[in-house]
């Protein structure tokens, strides 16, 4: 699975059940499956290392999924 570094923020999207989202500086949508109770927060800039992911079946269709493995918050 590939790894990569993305920088961007975090949105709430409130379709189904709602999930947390990161949009990255491109504006590439990415949803992880193990999003980090310190990143949830809508608007917040982050820098987070991830690997995407396969998933079986999702009910979202919005993102790539992927998983966290580090992470930062970027000051304003």
């Amino acid at each position: 699975m590939k790894k990569s570094k993305i920088r961007g923020k975090v949105v709430y999207q409130n379709l189904g059940t709602g999930f947390w989202g990161i949009i990255d500086e491109s504006g590439k949508e990415w949803r992880p499956i193990n999003m980090p109770e310190q990143l949830k927060y809508e608007g917040k800039k982050v820098s987070v290392e991830i690997r995407e992911i396969e998933e079986d079946m999702s009910i979202f269709m919005w993102g790539t999924p992927v998983k966290i493995t580090s992470f930062e918050t970027i000051m304003p």
